[in-house]
């Protein structure tokens, strides 16, 4: 039997279509599978740039704090190994040596005290009421209160260094300062108060003393810091261009600050300046007790 032919139409290959586009016009159609941008795209994206700024000033003011905590840290290790160092040089035999370390590692007090260090502090009582100093002050954050860590200048700053008047306390003790600090030292003129605020932020305190202070006394205090300058700053308040914040309060001829606290007194005071410090300075003899949001970082 004859097989049958079987005729198989062969599929036509897909032909494509061609536009024309003319000449000096471009085309507006998108290839197969693009996708519009959605309207409004450019100006949102404008419009975030600022919260982009925020978020990254709070990434970098976490940074720093998360810094400072590395550096407390460090330095409180330093003091420990270094009274271990000196116990170990004194004490004699490996059951003396053990029995040492384990007593140093296991102390949480502060630093170690030089002799003249610790009659200071020994007489900071008495001295205070000597002197006729207040008690230590807690000072409210600047208002508005997000502005209190600032930089001037900065993006969420103010343009300019506020009058003194606008901070809460005279002197001022937190609030919008410079991005640069105050180097530890004996000043004999009033030194920026922008760069003095930065320092507090890490860890600083600052002896302000008025011009009228007993030469006598403030030389010992000058002398002192010297040779004990980590994280101190002492210098003379007197701003005439500030008004009645230019000058520290009626009667007080010193006030000690830190970050969020000022202590004031009628007369400067050694043994009450040093008690201060051991507190509020993030120093290598310091027992620290304040709050600084960077302490520790270096000034």
């Amino acid at each position: 039997m004859a097989k049958k032919k079987t005729n198989r139409r062969k599929s036509a290959a897909p032909t494509r279509q061609v536009v024309t586009v003319p000449a000096g016009k471009a085309s507006t159609k998108r290839p197969p599978g693009s996708s519009r941008a959605p309207r409004g795209a450019s100006s949102a994206a404008t419009a975030a740039s600022p919260s982009a700024e925020k978020v990254a000033e709070g990434q970098n003011r976490q940074a720093r704090k998360e810094e400072a905590r590395r550096h407390r840290e460090a330095i409180r290790r330093q003091m420990a190994r270094r009274r271990i160092y000196r116990r170990v040089a004194v004490v004699g035999g490996s059951v003396l040596v053990v029995v040492a370390l384990g007593f140093l590692v296991s102390r949480t007090g502060g630093g170690e005290l030089t002799g003249e260090q610790q009659s200071l502090l020994d007489r900071a009582d008495q001295a205070a009421t000597a002197a006729g100093c207040d008690q230590v002050q807690t000072i409210a954050a600047f208002d508005p209160a997000d502005q209190d860590q600032t930089h001037v200048g900065g993006p969420n700053g103010p343009p300019t260094m506020p009058p003194f008047s606008s901070y809460p306390s005279t002197p001022p003790a937190s609030g919008p300062h410079g991005g640069g600090t105050l180097p530890a030292n004996i000043y004999d003129s009033p030194p920026p108060m922008d760069q003095a605020l930065h320092s507090l932020e890490h860890g600083a305190a600052i002896v302000w003393y008025s011009p009228d202070a007993s030469a006598d006394e403030l030389a010992e205090i000058q002398t002192f810091f010297r040779e004990n300058q980590d994280h101190v700053i002492v210098a003379p308040y007197n701003y005439p261009d500030q008004g009645a914040q230019g000058t520290l309060p009626s009667g007080k001829r010193m006030a000690l600050a830190s970050w969020h606290h000022v202590r004031f007194c009628e007369n400067v005071s050694l043994p009450v300046a040093f008690a201060f410090a051991r507190n509020y300075a993030t120093a290598e003899y310091s027992d620290y007790r304040g709050d600084a949001p960077e302490a520790g970082l270096p000034i």
